[in-house]
């Protein structure tokens, strides 16, 4: 088990960058003011890595909320993510520019590509996909970001990606909660030693009602929320918490004082399917 102390510790990424170990999610938090106070309430409570991305749509209030904050550029973590209408080298240098104009940026520290194989550009993967990764290494060299990745791949995606690929993605995130381990997409992760960072680690809320996880919450005096992101913690992923509300905020970091033993860390791994699995990315129709 992978031992943290706080929210100022760190992964390393595979080209020596360091990534704080708890990061701050922004998916279906609204554009305007509801972004823009979250994330200032999330730097507030100490928060260093905060997670968006294009097809979001609240880039710009996310970058507001972090110029409030007053916090050093240096001392924070920013990602976004490649948008699903950006699948071409071109494309990906605009899409890029654009979420730093956004975000009100120079750089960030960790771009992904969102999803893998999008439906307006499946007739031509996986073509495509090679140009994109070509043009995520040109982010990366161009120092627009410090880091790149992907994210919802799966071995099929990569085995297109590294064909041609001069620099292996950093990071795969993925949807990885106690209802879907994903052992596959893990296993190729640590293969390729790129970090597992997990989206919807409560299980899009679907984990928060549920009984068992709630009894062994009781037993460490804890909330649900923080023992499953204690659990992806203990599993050496990298989980990204979401809430709008101060007081979650605040409550999903208080996650170093306790450790899950090896027997709720087991029954917590056999609640696979009670929230659903991760979706197909080659048939979305996004």
């Amino acid at each position: 088990m992978t031992k943290f102390n706080s929210l100022e510790d760190t992964y390393t990424l595979s080209n020596g960058v360091k990534i704080p170990v708890l990061g701050f999610g922004t998916w279906q938090t609204p554009d305007g003011d509801v972004a823009k106070q979250s994330v200032e309430a999330a730097i507030k409570a100490g928060y260093r890595h905060i997670d968006t991305a294009a097809m979001y749509g609240n880039e710009e209030t996310v970058g507001a909320g972090i110029k409030a904050s007053g916090i050093k550029r240096d001392d924070l973590f920013v990602t976004t993510k490649l948008n699903n209408d950006a699948h071409r080298f071109d494309l990906v240098q605009a899409g890029i520019d654009a979420s730093l104009t956004k975000l009100g940026l120079d750089y960030v520290d960790l771009y992904l590509i969102h999803w893998p194989n999008p439906v307006g550009f499946r007739d031509s993967y996986p073509d495509s996909l090679a140009d994109t990764w070509r043009g995520m290494e040109a982010v990366l060299k161009a120092g627009k970001a410090r880091a790149i990745g992907i994210s919802n791949f799966r071995q099929q995606h990569m085995d297109v990606l590294m064909k041609n690929a001069t620099v292996t993605p950093m990071v795969n995130q993925i949807f990885l909660n106690p209802s879907d381990l994903q052992p596959e997409v893990t296993a190729m992760n640590e293969k390729y030693h790129m970090l597992s960072e997990a989206y919807s680690p409560l299980g899009t809320g679907k984990l928060l009602g549920n009984e068992q996880v709630a009894t062994i919450a009781k037993h460490y005096g804890k909330s649900v929320a923080q023992v499953l992101l204690r659990w992806s913690l203990q599993h050496g992923f990298l989980p990204l918490a979401k809430s709008v509300h101060e007081a979650r905020i605040q409550a999903n970091t208080e996650l170093f004082d306790f450790d899950l033993t090896a027997a709720d860390m087991k029954a917590l791994d056999g609640l696979h399917g009670i929230a659903g699995l991760a979706t197909d990315p080659d048939t979305t129709n996004f």
